[in-house]
């Protein structure tokens, strides 16, 4: 993680982050970017290690099953994030690493080929435990390769 505000690197330290992103994140790839509204825009690159085939021309269901997981948990946690603020710190990070996927429906459209894959997800509706996502995943082409929804379990 790098451009963190003080604040932001603060949290992630009391999350146990150390500025970093969870190990497995950083094992796929994903980069985060979020948006101005209550959106979370992560791309991953593709790789020859997340190809189905070793032509490494398609991306592997798993991997995208994956890429979806981190894009309505990411999606959530942001949300969250905005309403946790002013809370102590040590607060902040109990509620935000206390998302956690309950449940996980993906509808695969088309094989995942190309260069770049975009995620991104919306929040349909946050309670007190329960938050529901829905999350999109297009290739470089802008071509729509799957969606999911997706019920998180908040802190």
């Amino acid at each position: 993680m790098s451009g963190l505000s003080e604040q932001d690197e603060k949290l992630s330290k009391e999350m146990g982050l150390q500025g970093r992103y969870p190990p497995f994140v950083e094992l796929l790839g994903v980069q985060f970017e979020p948006s101005g509204d209550d959106r979370i825009l992560i791309r991953l690159p593709m790789r020859t290690e997340l190809a189905l085939a070793p032509d490494g021309l398609r991306l592997h269901g798993g991997v995208i099953t994956s890429v979806m997981d981190i894009v309505g948990g990411a999606t959530v946690a942001w949300k969250l994030r905005k309403d946790v603020e002013g809370l102590p710190l040590a607060e902040q990070a109990r509620r935000l690493t206390g998302v956690n996927t309950i449940d996980l429906r993906i509808d695969f459209l088309q094989p995942g080929r190309g260069k770049v894959f975009t995620g991104t997800g919306t929040v349909l509706r946050t309670g007190k435990k329960i938050a529901v996502a829905r999350m999109e995943l297009h290739n470089d082409e802008q071509e729509l390769v799957a969606v999911g929804t997706g019920t998180f379990r908040i802190g």
